[in-house]
């Protein structure tokens, strides 16, 4: 089978606080990697900013792009505040981490490598490798 189907996801915190640091990112980063290895998708780059954060995720068709949103923010909520970590708990009170709302983009006009390149310029982002 041949597909090539791409998403480039943003996702932002409750009230849009600003609570992202490099260990919050940390943290969502290897829960992201548990959840796309589960669904069989590959986590093609990563980027952050203090209020929101980006990923590029490749998905076979058989994986609904709603189930996966739901386990990447679901599975990283849950980590992070277990974490305890105070750029979070400072700002963020109750049990909900992510604003439920969130954009998903189909990356399919552009050539890939500019998304990508997009994504990896975000400040405190990079190139994601296993």
């Amino acid at each position: 089978m041949l597909f090539a189907l791409h998403a480039h996801l943003v996702f932002v915190p409750k009230y849009r606080r600003a609570v992202f640091t490099e260990r919050v990112f940390q943290v969502l980063l290897e829960s992201w990697e548990q959840v796309c290895n589960d669904f069989e998708c590959e986590l093609r780059e990563t980027g952050w900013e203090r209020d929101h954060v980006r990923l590029l995720v490749e998905y076979p068709p058989k994986v609904a792009l709603s189930r996966l949103i739901n386990s990447l923010k679901g599975v990283s909520a849950r980590r992070v505040r277990a974490a305890n970590l105070p750029e979070v708990s400072g700002k963020l009170w109750g049990e909900q981490f992510w604003s439920p709302n969130y954009c998903a983009v189909s990356c399919g006009r552009a050539p890939l490598e500019i998304v990508e390149r997009y994504v990896e310029k975000q400040r405190g982002g990079g190139s994601f490798s296993p």
